[in-house]
């Protein structure tokens, strides 16, 4: 009898499964954004992740094994907006973290919007909003698709990394570092929904830091990384060295307060305790319609720039990471059912190695000193072009020339682009020059160039756009960063998993503009507005 019962319930375990792989639409859709994170992390850590983390999307959902971002630069604001728009900077208008405007004669932040203000944070804290996004999203295109009726949620650690994912029509929580809780702006609520208060008032942030940081294992078995205390890694304000184990109740008043918790794993942690906070809160996945749930782990980047990709912080914030998720799905199967959700995996870019490493090695790599190279670049534009200004700003390896004084000075713009592209070249550290007019009268199909111009916006870029040697950064000593279209900087992991997607591998070439249209050809919606990527056919056939 025993055994007839348990044929029974397996049974209709095994048809309540298909069901939901077969229903016409998924309860909630899972956007993860894992913040600089290396498609090749999926395989140096696998043999220490758990079955149900990261190895359950690589073995059970479809992995794209070659996907890349297709365009330059690679940082988190155009990172996150590529994903969710399905096409790159060029298009979107996200073209970096912050950048020139000329007619004000500042830089602005990617998210920032001063007609807003906080909601249930910091003032300084709640400027922020999608609006500066020219795109739609995939999260907004789910929205239209049901009259507006689904529910979409960003959840992060950095605004951006919230706002960006959640598109013009969902709602977006990140973290505020004055109170230790999740925060937002008028442009989405006029208060905090009670549920988000009720999450803050656990004060989760100080319980998080109110423990040291200990590696997860045995600190020999650390094996993937280099030695513990070593002059690469950048060490937290108050400590000389870089070595286990992290006193982060201690360290906290000098590094930032509760600010700290990014620069551990347990802002993942937080973050996960958020993302399953807003599921409960808002009902995700209860009601007729599909929702979306946009999640992106900051704190992989804060440790991955501290202490760079070959270090055991960097190992051990991956392995907390995967037991995170494991929990994460464990959970996303008791309220939907296995196969009830759709997750996609990815990352806003991935990060170089650390320049003082390489050396170390005796790999070729160097550190560009933009100081430097400044001061020589006026001294050229005085002695070519006179005395004046010639030169607004530098930044995100841009040049914007003065064009007013040019023009008033009867110089032609193209021509002195041209020439301050061919004086740039002369630096160490400095492989490619690219003008202005370069991008906007060329069309290019392949190489660097061709990843410049997809990142090129018409009306905000700068005129001169320069391209590092491999492994150079800019101005660096210890730690790391990234912002280049070398391989090292573009390989990420692309993984879907869940409703409707069959377990499998693809080398083929694909890039992270893919997934929105994937996302919609899933779901049976329109693609986002402005979309260049196509649907990965190995997913949606």
């Amino acid at each position: 009898m025993k055994k007839i019962f348990l044929a029974s319930l397996i049974l209709l375990a095994s048809l309540s499964t298909s069901i939901a792989q077969n229903s016409n639409k998924p309860k909630l859709v899972v956007g993860i954004v894992v913040d600089q994170m290396r498609y090749e992390y999926l395989h140096k850590f696998h043999d220490r992740y758990t079955e149900g983390g990261f190895k359950r999307l690589m073995h059970e959902g479809f992995m794209m094994k070659n996907g890349h971002y297709n365009y330059i630069p690679t940082y988190t604001g155009p990172g996150h907006s590529s994903v969710y728009t399905g096409t790159t900077p060029a298009t979107h208008g996200i073209i970096s973290n912050n950048w020139y405007v000329r007619k004000l004669g500042k830089s602005i932040y990617c998210a920032g919007d001063s007609t807003v203000t906080a909601v249930g944070g910091a003032e300084k804290n709640g400027n922020v909003s999608p609006r500066n996004l020219l795109t739609t999203t995939i999260t907004d295109e789910l929205k239209f698709s049901t009259n507006q009726r689904s529910k979409v949620v960003g959840v992060a650690i950095k605004d951006r990394g919230a706002a960006l994912p959640a598109g013009h029509l969902g709602d977006a929580y990140w973290y505020d570092k004055e109170t230790g809780g999740f925060m937002t702006s008028t442009y989405y609520k006029e208060e905090l929904p009670d549920w988000v208060k009720k999450f803050n008032n656990k004060k989760l942030a100080q319980k998080y830091l109110s423990k040291p940081w200990k590696p997860l294992y045995n600190i020999k078995t650390y094996i993937q990384s280099v030695e513990d205390n070593n002059d690469f890694e950048s060490p937290f304000i108050g400590r000389e060295t870089t070595d286990f184990p992290y006193d982060l109740k201690e360290l906290m008043e000098d590094n930032d307060g509760l600010g700290m918790i990014a620069s551990t794993p347990f802002g993942n942690d937080l973050t996960l305790d958020m993302a399953m906070a807003a599921i409960e809160g808002e009902k995700l996945g209860k009601g007729d319609d599909t929702d979306f749930l946009a999640v992106s782990f900051s704190s992989t980047d804060y440790v991955g720039h501290r202490f760079g990709p070959t270090s055991i912080e960097l190992e051990d914030t991956y392995l907390r990471l995967d037991q995170g998720l494991e929990k994460f799905f464990d959970y996303l199967d008791k309220e939907y059912g296995k196969g009830g959700y759709l997750v996609f995996l990815t990352a806003d870019h991935a990060v170089a190695e650390v320049v003082n490493y390489m050396k170390s090695i005796e790999v070729p790599t160097g550190s560009f000193d933009t100081r430097f190279a400044l001061t020589q670049l006026k001294g050229f534009t005085r002695e070519h072009y006179g005395e004046g200004n010639w030169i607004l700003n530098t930044s995100n390896e841009q040049i914007f020339l003065n064009r007013e004084l040019l023009e008033e000075k009867g110089f032609e713009l193209s021509k002195v682009q041209r020439e301050i592209a061919d004086f740039m070249l002369k630096f160490d550290g400095i492989k490619e020059a690219y003008t202005a007019a370069d991008m906007k009268s060329n069309e290019y199909t392949e190489g660097r160039k061709h990843l410049l111009q997809m990142g090129f916006n018409h009306k905000a870029s700068g005129d001169v756009l320069l391209v590092m040697e491999p492994a150079w950064l800019t101005n660096s000593s210890r730690g790391t960063t990234h912002g280049t279209g070398y391989i090292y900087d573009t390989h990420v992991p692309i993984l879907f998993y869940g409703w409707n997607v069959e377990a499998g591998t693809s080398t083929r070439y694909c890039t992270i503009t893919d997934i929105a249209p994937t996302v919609s050809m899933l779901l049976n919606i329109r693609i986002p507005n402005g979309a260049s990527g196509q649907p990965i056919q190995e997913i949606t056939k």
